[in-house]
């Protein structure tokens, strides 16, 4: 009889201890509850606003962004000029090219794009500086 008990209360300890143990390693401490929180509410940085951007701009046109040539964060958010392949063509010189602003919040959420500029790859466009 002895041996029965010994098992079941060896495995009755070890398992209320390991219970209690993974309880507490589920549940988060307030601590980390507000890092969770912190993190939610804080602004993201440029580079992942710059992807956001890019990546939200090609699901909407249909067309990748080869480049940002502006970026820039605003009172209301942020403001990006993306370069953008339009036609394809042979030589790859005369390719047509579009810049397009786009806005987006603080936390980088597309708002609004428009094209501000249609050209051919290998033109310097003499009406901006730098030929931009």
């Amino acid at each position: 009889m002895s041996n029965t008990s010994n098992p079941s209360n060896t495995s009755n300890t070890s398992g209320t201890s390991s219970a209690k143990g993974s309880s507490e390693a589920s549940e988060p401490s307030e601590s980390s509850k507000g890092k969770q929180k912190s993190q939610a509410d804080e602004v993201p940085g440029p580079m992942e606003v710059l992807r956001h951007a890019r990546a939200q701009l090609a699901e909407l046109t249909g067309m990748a962004a080869e480049s940002v040539s502006s970026f820039e964060r605003t009172e209301d958010g942020w403001t990006l000029e993306i370069e953008v392949m339009e036609l394809a063509r042979v030589p790859d010189t005369m390719s047509l090219l579009a810049s397009y602003e786009v806005t987006l919040d603080p936390q980088g959420e597309l708002t609004g794009y428009r094209r501000v500029r249609r050209y051919e790859r290998g033109r310097a466009d003499p009406h901006r500086p730098g030929g931009r």
